[in-house]
């Protein structure tokens, strides 16, 4: 991200088209992968939420062999899929009786958000873009005209 900046502020300030045709070029590169990443998370939302179960579950039976050892990554499992926040460690650990379908509801309700996120990054992305493309054609005409 620091290439991609000094890229975009370097060509920029010197007016250079090669610098943001390198900086169009990054982000072009960058809105590419989000757009992938974005695809192959909503395609692979069941595997993401069968990994978040099988850690719990991997967590939970470290916890049931050993239960006075304080666990926090349980704890915030349980804080996440609760309905009591204001509860402390070892009572909130009762208040979850179905865990592996709260986690489903909870990523599977929370996914959407990450959508809008990735959707807002990759519009400025774009917004990006576009003004190094319109900053480079700007300096071409300029130097056409002298």
């Amino acid at each position: 991200m620091t290439t991609v900046g000094f890229f975009g502020c370097c060509g920029a300030a010197r007016e250079s088209q090669f610098l943001l045709g390198a900086f169009f070029a990054c982000l072009l590169v960058i809105f590419a992968a989000e757009i992938t990443a974005g695809v192959f998370a909503f395609i692979g939302k069941k595997v993401a939420i069968q990994e978040a179960q099988r850690i719990y579950e991997d967590i939970y039976d470290e916890y049931m062999k050993n239960p006075g050892k304080v666990n926090r990554t349980i704890y915030h499992y349980h804080l996440a899929v609760s309905n009591h926040p204001e509860l402390k460690y070892p009572i909130l650990l009762l208040y979850c009786h179905n865990c592996l379908v709260e986690i489903h509801n909870v990523i599977d309700a929370n996914l959407h958000l990450v959508g809008i996120v990735g959707i807002a990054i990759a519009g400025t992305t774009i917004f990006g873009m576009i003004f190094s493309m319109v900053l480079c054609c700007a300096i071409r005409n300029t130097r056409e005209m002298i």
